[in-house]
């Protein structure tokens, strides 16, 4: 499995099969992704291999240890090493192609954000709208 940012600057390859996924819904992910949740695997160290752009890696890093690896290039979170452990963590939304994996746990749902629910009167599209002023409007339409 291949896997890069956004910019393609950094690039990484996984040998092996892929584990399940875990969604974390704490408030730094949500900050460090701007999503209500941060969708990542762990992987061993030794099936993880670094294809181009280590260069381009900076790191933000709070007191608490919360770690936040990016491309300084286009700001995609990247992989990181997991502290003092032999796991590297690996953001699944950089992953190319098929993924049979499946997120298996989600993590911190008491700090869930206020607005993150599964409500079935939301709008729901196959793809992108035809517009911004059609999703405008599909936003305007829907009930609270």
């Amino acid at each position: 499995m291949k896997g890069e940012c956004l910019c393609g600057e950094v690039k990484f390859e996984i040998e092996g099969e892929l584990p399940n996924l875990y969604q974390c819904h704490c408030s730094m992910c949500r900050k460090s992704t701007g999503s209500s949740a941060n969708a990542a695997i762990f992987v061993k160290e030794g099936n993880f291999h670094w294809v181009s752009g280590q260069p381009k890696i900076s790191t933000f890093q709070k007191p608490t240890g919360y770690r936040s690896d990016f491309c300084s290039v286009c700001g995609s979170p990247v992989p990181n090493k997991l502290r003092d452990t032999d796991f590297i963590w690996i953001p699944a939304g950089l992953l190319n192609g098929v993924i049979t994996s499946q997120i298996s746990v989600h993590l911190h749902l008491t700090s869930s954000a206020s607005w993150e629910s599964e409500l079935d009167n939301c709008v729901r599209l196959d793809a992108g709208p035809d517009s911004l002023e059609s999703l405008n409007q599909a936003l305007q339409r829907t009930s609270r």
